[in-house]
């Protein structure tokens, strides 16, 4: 099967086809295996989890990433399972799936990404996975985004896509990419499934330059829960039909700004739907030392627990803050803090708290507000996009394999 790119599927660069199809892995009631395919080689970069416990398919896709980062062709993803924990069975599951579509779509095995996600330490069930590969190969048009969005999730609660044009002086390029997370998201990299595309003309070391650069401020700067998961992969396929894009270039500042973009705007989708999660808290931290610093103290923050709680009950205890930025090894004076809820004054230098708990009240019960702390006058900065930590997180995990 080799797919036809006319560019009528809307949400795609031309050159890219997406399909999705209901194996029956474990959701019977809709679709969870898609396939994204290039029409022709593609540059390729991808990040991968830091988990040491890294999934059979994050091992694979690694390899097939390093010997052919200029012609990758597709990516398969399966949900319902992550093929992680499954040792030497999963490695060669993993190989299969990659088999069966590169023998699918007439191309070399390590053209092939390969992702899962899903409930650790189960073997995949290969014969429903090989045979939704060969019914969707044998079948797929341009699926609605939807479907496709659809059927990388787990726990999510909606689809997570988005798509844009870029301008560029040889002409308009398109940037499109689709994720997944709800749950286990914390950045080390990131903690979730991410399929970006792009019609630009770009060699794999700019992209993977480009790739990283974004993912520091947006995959990377979000956390749900602060685990690491063991399948995390966010990679991008360019395909050349469009533009070339050279390195030290205004064309390439232009690239890099907006696929920060489209991957922060997919982030904070992560966020916004993390399980159980009724609040996107963006938390700032800034006058710390250098970056290092401002981000250490934002993390810590956006993870604790009694923060998160705190959140969630719309108490604006502001104790709980200050108190993670002083385990978080920023270096600051205590006397020097001043805090923040969207506009309204918390806390200001000499650790005086003199506020209208009614106003604080009233911004906490917003469904997304804003947490700024200064640490002092230094030049370092960093932002965090958080959540709540509600009762419903502990249901829905109490409960995941049933």
């Amino acid at each position: 099967m080799a797919p036809e790119s006319d560019g009528t599927q809307g949400f795609w660069p031309i050159g890219f086809l997406a399909g999705a199809v209901s194996a029956n892995i474990k959701y019977s009631k809709r679709k969870d295996l898609m396939i994204l395919v290039s029409d022709k080689p593609s540059s390729a970069a991808a990040l991968f989890t830091l988990n040491r416990c890294c999934a059979a398919p994050v091992m694979l896709s690694r390899k097939h990433l390093q010997q052919s980062p200029s012609s990758v062709r597709a990516i398969v993803c399966n949900s319902g399972n992550a093929n992680a924990a499954t040792g030497n069975k999963g490695m060669e599951d993993a190989r299969a799936m990659a088999e069966a579509v590169a023998k699918e779509l007439s191309i070399n095995t390590e053209e092939v990404l390969v992702a899962s996600t899903g409930v650790i330490g189960q073997l995949l069930p290969m014969e429903k996975v090989l045979e939704g590969i060969s019914s969707l190969a044998a079948t797929m048009q341009h699926d609605s985004v939807l479907d496709v969005a659809s059927a990388i999730m787990t726990t999510d609660t909606f689809p997570k896509f988005f798509t844009l044009e870029l301008q560029l002086s040889g002409g308009s390029i398109r940037l499109s990419g689709i994720a997944k997370g709800s749950g286990m998201i914390c950045p080390n990299m990131a903690t979730m499934l991410a399929f970006l595309a792009t019609d630009a003309s770009i060699e794999p070391p700019l992209l993977h330059e480009a790739l990283e650069k974004a993912n520091r401020h947006s995959f990377n700067a979000i956390t749900v829960d602060g685990d690491t998961s063991t399948n995390d992969m966010v990679s991008i396929l360019a395909s050349g039909s469009g533009p070339e894009i050279k390195a030290e270039s205004s064309d390439y500042a232009l690239f890099c700004n907006a696929l920060e973009a489209l991957m922060t705007f997919l982030a904070k989708l992560i966020v916004i739907d993390g399980e159980g999660a009724t609040k996107l808290v963006e938390i700032t931290v800034m006058g710390a030392a250098d970056d290092r610093d401002a981000e250490l103290a934002a993390r810590t923050i956006a993870q604790s627990s009694l923060v998160k709680t705190a959140i969630h009950g719309e108490d604006a205890n502001w104790g709980r803050i200050i108190a993670a930025t002083g385990r978080s090894g920023a270096i600051f004076n205590q006397e020097d803090l001043e805090l923040h809820f969207n506009d309204l004054p918390i806390l200001k230098p000499g650790l005086l708290a003199d506020f209208s708990e009614e106003m604080a009240s009233e911004i906490l019960a917003k469904d997304s507000y804003t947490i700024t702390l200064r640490l002092g006058n230094g030049p370092g900065t960093a932002t965090i996009w958080s959540c709540d930590l509600s009762k419903e997180y502990v249901d829905i995990n109490g409960s995941y394999r049933s």
